[in-house]
């Protein structure tokens, strides 16, 4: 018995004696969508982080993945550079912006990454957002066939009808601007 008060003071003490929030955050909000946008917002990156934004844009939330994208496109993500592309080209999340989607493009393909070479190549053969030049699309395509990109292949095959590529429904887009 001479252990019982010691035990009823041990049991009666809170586990916080102080202000909890001196510890922070205890109990972090960490795998929501606007966790994910926070630390986009704070300039984090990582594989799994730029990941997120595909989720966002299929979801509909075009605002939250271009943080995520835009983060990682500028770290250096061949593969958000694409999807940044792809927003401007597409107007989601800002304005249609052709001439942003091409650069993203030349800077996936100049940092070798074949979907980029790819996207670019198309953007040069049309005159998209650049200059035309079909000679460089072409050699860019090419550069992604021989890499194994089987979209590349499949225009290589079609000797670079675009009409094998691109849906006719996006005809208007890339028709010649007077």
């Amino acid at each position: 018995m001479r252990y019982t008060a010691p035990l009823i003071a041990l049991l009666a003490t809170p586990a916080f004696a102080d202000d909890p929030s001196q510890y922070g955050t205890t109990n972090p909000d960490e795998m929501t969508w606007q966790r994910f946008v926070e630390r986009a917002e704070d300039g984090e990156t990582g594989m799994v982080l730029c990941s997120m934004g595909y989720a966002l844009t299929k979801s509909g939330d075009h605002d939250a993945a271009r943080t995520l994208f835009l983060n990682c496109a500028e770290d250096g993500y061949t593969g958000a550079m694409t999807w940044m592309s792809q927003l401007d080209n597409n107007g989601l999340g800002a304005e249609y912006d052709p001439d942003a989607a091409a650069e993203w493009d030349r800077r996936a393909a100049a940092l070798g990454d074949p979907v980029g070479k790819f996207n670019y190549g198309l953007d040069l053969l049309r005159g998209h957002g650049v200059e035309k030049n079909e000679a460089r699309g072409r050699q860019l395509v090419a550069e992604a066939a021989q890499e194994g990109l089987p979209i590349a292949r499949r225009l290589e095959a079609a000797d670079y009808d675009l009409d094998e590529v691109t849906p006719d429904a996006d005809n208007w887009k890339y028709a010649p601007v007077f």
